[in-house]
């Protein structure tokens, strides 16, 4: 059956610009349709060569979200141990650190989030053909009001991650995205400007006046 693509109606616009990273979820299921869609929309990414090497695992059933969970959590930790972070448990995160606050939220509720979808590739070093992907999967997720987020795994997890799911060694891993129906609101977000984060021609050459900038002739 197709894909009822006209369902992904919200304008790319207000998708991108109300996109936020999403690690609260209530724990209604995502229906099949929606992730059937979400999906069709990940593979229509471009990808070098039109090589197309991203693959997908979708975990969807509670005692195997349960137990990734469990991997995730022992991933999060491993790398604050690598960072040096003086922290053993959540409560030693300063309150300030928002950030890290809210991640080590979710490694201890992933276990409960609805799904989990694994972004591999078929060949090694195919990062740059599966993050097109995974962007088009987090913009289909949005507009189906369904909230996502893109994390990662540590190498000390990897193997039993692998053999939990089954996934072939040949495959290689680039991020897992939790997804659910938020429990919070997506909204405007806190980036800098264009215009801090872009050069025009030169590194280094401000652009402060998108207007003003002369175009080619």
């Amino acid at each position: 059956m197709q894909p009822d693509n006209a369902r992904l109606s919200m304008s790319v616009g207000e998708a991108m610009f109300s996109q936020r990273s999403i690690r609260r979820f209530r724990s209604d299921p995502i229906p099949m349709d929606d992730l059937h869609l979400i999906l069709e929309a990940a593979v229509k990414a471009p990808s070098g060569g039109n090589r197309q090497p991203a693959r997908f695992l979708v975990l969807n059933e509670p005692e195997v979200i349960r137990q990734f969970g469990a991997l995730y959590r022992e991933a999060w930790w491993a790398k604050r141990r690598d960072e040096k972070r003086p922290w053993t448990s959540r409560e030693q995160i300063p309150p300030e650190d928002k950030g890290s606050t809210a991640a080590a939220r979710l490694a201890d509720e992933i276990k409960d989030a609805p799904c989990i979808v694994l972004a591999l590739t078929s060949v090694r070093g195919g990062a740059s053909s599966v993050i097109p992907s995974v962007q088009n999967l987090m913009l289909a997720a949005r507009a189906l009001g369904i909230g996502s987020v893109p994390t990662t795994l540590h190498p000390t997890v990897l193997e039993r991650v692998y053999g939990l799911l089954g996934i072939p060694q040949e495959m290689e891993f680039h991020l897992c995205i939790p997804m659910g129906y938020p429990r919070g609101n997506f909204g405007s977000t806190q980036r800098k400007p264009a215009s801090e984060v872009t050069f025009l021609n030169r590194w280094g050459a401000s652009v402060n006046e998108w207007t003003s900038a002369a175009a080619p002739v």
